[in-house]
């Protein structure tokens, strides 16, 4: 499971509502590289694929690729307004490391 904090429902309805694309959600998942190996990856997407991780927080739909799962599994999507770091934050629970930016991860 991946849980979407309030804040982060938001800001994800906002980003979907400029797209104007029909059938948008917020796609999320990882991809090899960063300097502590894995990075964060999401990006707005309208064709759900097979093996994909559908949920739904505040009417907002969330999608998951299969192989990007394992990885996200327990994680909470967050945003924050702050002016250093800000933005949408995956607090990942699998992660055992991160680089000093903030922006990959091992595991």
């Amino acid at each position: 499971m991946i849980t979407v904090t309030p804040r982060a429902q938001e800001e994800a309805r906002k980003v979907l509502e400029k797209e104007k694309l029909e059938g948008a959600f917020l796609r999320i998942g990882v991809t090899g590289g960063g300097c502590a190996g894995f990075q964060y990856d999401m990006r707005v997407d309208n064709k759900i694929q097979k093996g994909d991780r559908v949920f739904e927080f505040g009417g907002v739909k969330f999608v998951c690729d299969l192989a990007s799962f394992p990885y996200l599994s327990g994680t909470t999507l967050d945003y924050s307004d702050s002016l250093v770091a800000g933005g949408f934050q995956f607090k990942n629970p699998n992660a055992t490391g991160t680089c000093g930016c903030g922006t990959s991860f091992s595991i």
